[in-house]
């Protein structure tokens, strides 16, 4: 289980690594007035929409402008904290992991649920938005995986202070 648990870590720090760095330098400019942005960031973000065909990042509806508020006020904090749990080997990187997958898999269910009912969305365009997905469910599996282990050491810690109480 240690094994399986590094192995989903490792993977996750790429991931909260390319949110910290995208969410505020990518994303933001969604939300945040471009003027702020070197000229060389706006063009990148041009060139993704171009080359992607993401008409949401071009037309930034308003349900997108929210999500990606909620990104930078939330999920880009907890990713950083994420990076610094998994460096440190926090005990709260679990649940941190649980609040960053199920937010994630929200946000990506309405994304997708846009791109899909649309049919304004590539294959192309699909693929860059489906792996957050995944990532967000591999986030919420190793929150549960380091949240059902601690509870089997809480519940047999119970269970022998149980057994303790019945010999006296």
């Amino acid at each position: 289980m240690g094994a399986f648990c590094k192995l989903i870590d490792f993977v996750l720090f790429f991931f909260f690594a390319v949110i910290a760095v995208s969410a505020p330098l990518i994303d933001g400019q969604t939300s945040l007035p471009s003027g702020i942005y070197p000229e060389a960031l706006v063009d990148l973000k041009k060139w993704y929409s171009t080359e992607f065909g993401d008409y949401l990042f071009v037309e930034k509806p308003n349900f997108l402008v929210g999500l990606v508020w909620h990104e930078l006020l939330f999920l880009w904090p907890l990713s950083i904290a994420n990076i610094y749990a998994i460096l440190a080997g926090k005990s709260w990187f679990g649940t941190s992991c649980l609040l960053f997958g199920a937010s994630i898999v929200a946000s990506m269910a309405a994304t997708l649920g846009e791109l899909l009912g649309s049919g304004k969305a590539s294959d192309k365009l699909l693929m860059m938005y489906v792996p957050f997905l995944g990532f967000g469910m591999l986030a919420i599996l190793r929150g549960l995986v380091s949240s059902s282990s601690k509870t089997t050491g809480a519940s047999s810690k119970r269970s022998a202070i149980l057994a303790r109480k019945k010999r006296a």
